[in-house]
């Protein structure tokens, strides 16, 4: 049987783009630094009010425009998000208000930067079984609400001068995490493709709370009687943690190990594969995760380089702007990979 395929795409970023050179007003790095270290020269950052379904809605409406489909066609949301506009109820209910279509079912899922192969393998589920036709498949993030600083004039450029030294000293303790990231939303439309051999053609995906702690917010969670408390915000625990070299560490041996896995199961050689969609977390981890499965760095494109890591939205913005210039073609075999928090890791081949 065919498998689900793309059949539109939409991105969008909010605001205008943040340089490297903004975030040297409010904590000690530059350019060069941020750069040379994990590939980045610039980032979007929605403003004050503004939630991940208001970014999905616009995504959304782009790519349904682009498959020559209304919101009414769509049968089934997935929502992936790491930052939704609520701690409940899930943003993809949200979205479904706001495209005008109630009613219809919506799934939010966590799976942070490892959602698109997550989110994929569920909506071949539910097309295969026939609860839906058309899958709306959205990453949405707005991580400006954990970025260390106060002063967002500051960074706009709104304003001129530089953070004061407390709050600056404050941002600089975070700045490996704070540098990284960036907001947007990416959409898919996913259906079944009437193309023997097309599609979506096998998913491997894997979950380990072991390493949980790699990367995590420790404050708001219902562990705690209250949830939220002001000694949380002082202490500064609604800014994730991060340990990045562990984070690297399981990134390099875990997505070559699950691609290699995933392309041996279905019969393909790794130069069969004509691009290799990778999360973008930073280009020294997708630079040696390409070296460990000795693939030519033409076949693994980036664009974090204009958005920073967007979470789950990377690979549904990357892919829009590889269909939409023509890199990526009919018939071009693709494999998907991905790692997050959770940690969850995985990699899906589709032939489109």
């Amino acid at each position: 049987m065919p498998g689900i395929t793309i059949i539109g795409s939409g991105r969008y970023n909010p605001g205008k783009p943040v340089l490297n050179e903004a975030l040297e007003r409010v904590m000690d790095t530059d350019d060069e630094w941020i750069h040379q270290r994990i590939g980045i020269k610039q980032r979007y950052f929605a403003g004050e009010g503004v939630g991940a379904s208001d970014l999905a809605v616009e995504a959304a409406k782009r790519a349904l425009e682009s498959a020559e489909l209304e919101p009414s066609d769509v049968d089934y949301i997935i929502f992936a998000t790491m930052t939704p506009d609520y701690l409940f109820p899930g943003s993809g209910g949200l979205l479904g208000a706001k495209l005008g279509i109630p009613g219809v079912p919506a799934l939010d899922i966590r799976q942070q930067c490892a959602a698109f192969p997550f989110g994929v393998q569920v909506a071949d589920g539910l097309i295969a079984t026939g609860a839906a036709e058309t899958v709306l498949f959205v990453g949405a993030e707005c991580h400006a609400g954990f970025m260390p600083w106060s002063d967002w004039d500051l960074v706009t450029g709104d304003k001129e001068g530089k953070s004061p030294p407390d709050e600056y000293d404050r941002a600089t303790r975070h700045r490996g995490l704070a540098i990284i990231f960036g907001d947007g939303a990416g959409a898919l439309v996913l259906r079944r493709t009437k193309v023997e051999g097309h599609g979506l053609l096998g998913c491997e995906t894997h979950t380990d709370g072991n390493y949980a702690k790699q990367i995590y917010i420790e404050g708001g969670g219902f562990r705690r009687r209250p949830y939220w408390t002001p000694e949380m915000f002082e202490k500064e625990l609604y800014i994730p943690s991060m340990q990045g070299r562990n984070l690297f560490k399981n990134a390099v041996t875990k997505l070559p190990q699950v691609v290699r896995s995933l392309t041996a199961k279905h019969g393909f050689s790794l130069d069969d594969i004509d691009w290799f969609i990778a999360h973008q977390a930073n280009d020294r981890i997708n630079g040696a995760v390409r070296q460990a499965l000795k693939v030519p760095e033409e076949k693994v494109p980036s664009n974090i380089a204009r958005y920073g890591n967007t979470s789950a939205a990377t690979i549904p913005i990357l892919m829009d702007e590889l269909l939409r210039d023509g890199t990526v073609k009919p018939g071009d075999l693709i494999c998907f990979l991905a790692l997050g928090a959770g940690l969850n890791w995985g990699a899906a081949l589709m032939r489109l």
